[in-house]
């Protein structure tokens, strides 16, 4: 099991309020206006030898974000709107390695600091290719809950390499994953809608595949647990230490494409404190754990939830009992 350092994570005590946590860049306020915080979980995957996918959460806090902005080093390439946390970037170099970052733009005009940067490395372009990757076949999907659903599709062929997969909605990219996946999850849906997804293949050359079969979709109606969007393999366990207890707990992120960067933990029913990786988080098993008094044979009931890239809450993972000298 992966220990996580106390010191590798923001404690946010729900009993103090919300802080709002931003990179230590000096940002210029307007007067009247707040500027949003640095987007967090930013990723960047190269799609083919001349593009790269980037995503990235939403920015945490209450600023209502009007558009954010993609930087290639230091030049701004892309302006993506408010509700959208994804953009190819294109008109790049094959084997070239760049750093991506992002910034959120406030309703007010205000520009947050910029995120971490992330580097994406194109592959080569190899010899002229003007052959596509075969069309995905069997492609399937799973309800999750009522705003997530999981694809899941056999890999497509090609001549060289299979680069990235693009998921669609109705038509429109939404979604891309790299070639060596054969699944995707979708989340930030709409309650009780149905949805049409199909997929289609990328090669390095940017030839893309002909469209696999649609898949159709309902979501779920109303809100839900929202079981397949929780942390996994929850464990929890009472622990003795210098005559004072503590609980120490453990999981897996939720299976989810992008970056998990925050979580809740809720204790006897009420949110206890957020944990907000102030770095990269760990790869898969993840622990913690706070203290919770010095008296013997108290018995607590615990359970942990996660943002979402999206920006929503997750559903719960299943809750867990310990008692102290127990």
């Amino acid at each position: 099991m992966r220990r996580v350092s106390v010191a590798a994570l923001v404690l946010v005590p729900t009993l103090c309020g919300s802080l709002l946590l931003t990179a230590g860049c000096a940002v210029k306020e307007r007067p009247g206006g707040r500027p949003p915080p640095a987007p967090p979980g930013v990723t960047a995957d190269a799609g083919s030898a001349t593009s790269v996918h980037v995503m990235w959460n939403r920015a945490p806090g209450d600023t209502e974000i009007a558009a954010y902005e993609v930087y290639r080093g230091g030049t701004k390439v892309k302006d993506v709107p408010g509700d959208e946390r994804m953009v190819d970037v294109t008109r790049l170099r094959p084997s070239t390695t760049y750093v991506f970052t992002v910034r959120a733009r406030g309703t007010s005009g205000d520009l947050g600091p910029p995120s971490a940067g992330v580097r994406a490395t194109t592959p080569a372009a190899g010899p002229a290719d003007r052959r596509p990757p075969s069309r995905p076949e069997r492609l399937d999907g799973k309800v999750l809950g009522s705003r997530t659903v999981r694809l899941s599709w056999e890999p497509s062929t090609d001549d060289r390499d299979v680069e990235s997969y693009d998921i669609l909605q109705g038509g429109s990219k939404i979604h891309g994953v790299g070639g060596e996946r054969t699944s995707a999850v979708v989340t930030g849906l709409r309650p009780g809608t149905r949805y049409s997804f199909t997929v289609r293949a990328r090669d390095a050359a940017d030839n893309v595949s002909p469209v696999s079969a649609e898949v159709r979709l309902s979501t779920r109606p109303g809100a839900d647990d929202g079981r397949g969007s929780a942390p996994t393999g929850f464990r929890a366990e009472a622990r003795r230490h210098d005559g004072a207890y503590s609980v120490e707990l453990s999981w897996l992120p939720p299976p989810v494409d992008g970056i998990v960067m925050e979580y809740e933990i809720q204790l006897d029913g009420r949110p206890a404190t957020t944990l907000v990786w102030g770095g990269a988080p760990p790869r898969g098993r993840a622990s913690y754990d706070f203290y919770v008094g010095e008296k013997a044979g108290v018995t607590y009931r615990v359970r942990i939830r996660a943002k979402l890239p999206d920006g929503t809450w997750g559903g719960f993972s299943v809750e867990r009992t310990v008692t102290t000298g127990g």
